[in-house]
């Protein structure tokens, strides 16, 4: 794992960062005014479990993503220092079919070393499908 800062187009956009961004699809937005992360993912057949909706597996993995994203942004919007999930909570709201869902983050809490952040997932018509709470740190820069 290298400690480098991802590459951010002009509009704010990472592309294919991580194994798992680059597998499971999603782009990473950090270029919001508000330094809240959010993560868009295009959901087809290949991200739906046996009854057809968005596996559960992958909405929890799109929002500790968009909290670690998050929590970043929050320590240092120009570096954007890796984080680590200590803990984290997902709580399914509603079943979520295809089309560009959202996650997005918001630090609730913490210090310097270690921050809480929530997370959202709205569908494509913009429902609450599902949230996640977490605890998270900073990884320490590789020497």
């Amino acid at each position: 794992m290298t400690s480098a800062s991802p590459d951010i187009d002009a509009a704010g956009l990472i592309h294919g960062e991580t194994g798992a961004q680059t597998l499971i699809g999603w782009t990473v937005d950090v270029g919001q005014p508000d330094r809240r992360a959010r993560l868009y993912l295009d959901v087809d057949d290949r991200h739906s479990n046996r009854h057809g909706v968005l596996h559960g597996g992958i909405q929890a993995m799109l929002l500790d993503s968009a909290c670690g994203y998050t929590g970043a942004l929050h320590l240092d919007h120009e570096t954007l220092p890796q984080m680590m999930s200590l803990s984290f909570n997902t709580h399914f709201l509603a079943p979520c079919g295809q089309g560009r869902v959202m996650a997005i983050g918001r630090v609730t809490g913490g210090g310097k070393r270690t921050l809480f952040i929530e997370g959202t997932l709205f569908d494509a018509d913009d429902r609450l499908v599902a949230t996640g709470t977490g605890v998270y740190r900073r990884v320490p820069p590789v020497r």
